[in-house]
């Protein structure tokens, strides 16, 4: 099995959400009605954190999987293995949360190949069954399994894509960046940064996201976090915002230079 997969995250771990609108009664009804859900957002605006806060607010086993081009069906349902013994099935986390009733959640959806999301299909419509077809098996959701599907709009393009097929069946959900206010309250609670500090951070961060047409990527609030926590550790605003928010939004040094004139605008040391 790849190592993209992670193991259920402990529930009652009490993991920090800032809502922004509705999502958090969206998503409830959702776990209620048994309805798979289709997050869409910008890397780094809390879509992770948003499903992990849920599955702990709803005390559920977590699996997560980080979706990427060589992800097999088989990484997602499970396979036969060698062992003492002989042979033996294991489980993958997409199975696994369908026996526990746990939450999967497949990050980044469109990375893997539509081969192989294809499995999802009978999951996420009324049948809520997961066929097994290398052990014959077709198992049925059991209570409190939910399917939690996410990606990032602005790298869709024609080969990276949900199938038409795939969407339908899923209840969408927008994420965005907060607002300058709410986002600075999450700088805040996050690493216990100055609020004079937050406030600096969240100005430089709307004049560097007014800046996309000239970055593949614009600062995301996991970055800003990164410099939250590191600058309430003492750490020198321009040396933070050179290595948490210039270094990691562009490999050309004339942009880094130019990211750090921005910066220069509101920290001076």
């Amino acid at each position: 099995m790849t190592s993209s997969t992670t193991s259920a995250i402990p529930i009652n771990s009490d993991i920090f959400y800032q809502p922004q609108d509705n999502e958090v009664q969206l998503f409830e009804y959702a776990y209620a009605h048994q309805l798979p859900l289709l997050i869409k957002g910008p890397t780094g605006c809390g879509k992770t954190r948003f499903v992990a806060h849920m599955a702990d607010k709803l005390g559920r086993p977590l699996y997560t999987v980080a979706c990427h081009d060589d992800l097999t069906a088989a990484d997602l349902v499970g396979r036969h293995l060698i062992g003492p013994n002989g042979t033996y099935w294991q489980d993958g986390p997409l199975t696994r949360a369908v026996r526990e009733g746990g939450i999967c959640y497949l990050d980044e959806i469109v990375e893997a190949r539509k081969d192989t999301t294809v499995v999802l299909h009978p999951l996420a419509d009324d049948r809520r069954l997961l066929p097994i077809e290398r052990t014959g098996e077709e198992l049925a959701a059991a209570e409190g399994f939910m399917l939690v599907v996410s990606y990032n709009p602005g790298y869709q393009n024609i080969l990276k894509g949900m199938k038409a097929s795939t969407r339908q069946r899923f209840v969408a959900l927008r994420l965005n960046y907060p607002d300058p206010l709410l986002e600075s309250q999450i700088l805040m609670a996050e690493s216990q940064i100055e609020q004079s500090l937050a406030v600096k951070l969240i100005e430089l961060a709307g004049s560097l996201r007014r800046l996309d047409s000239d970055l593949d990527e614009v600062v995301s609030t996991r970055l800003l976090i990164y410099a939250a926590r590191m600058m309430s550790s003492g750490m020198s605003p321009l040396a933070v915002c050179r290595c948490c928010l210039a270094e990691p939004l562009s490999d050309d040094i004339s942009t880094v230079e130019a990211l750090m004139d921005v910066a220069r605008l509101y920290f001076d040391c």
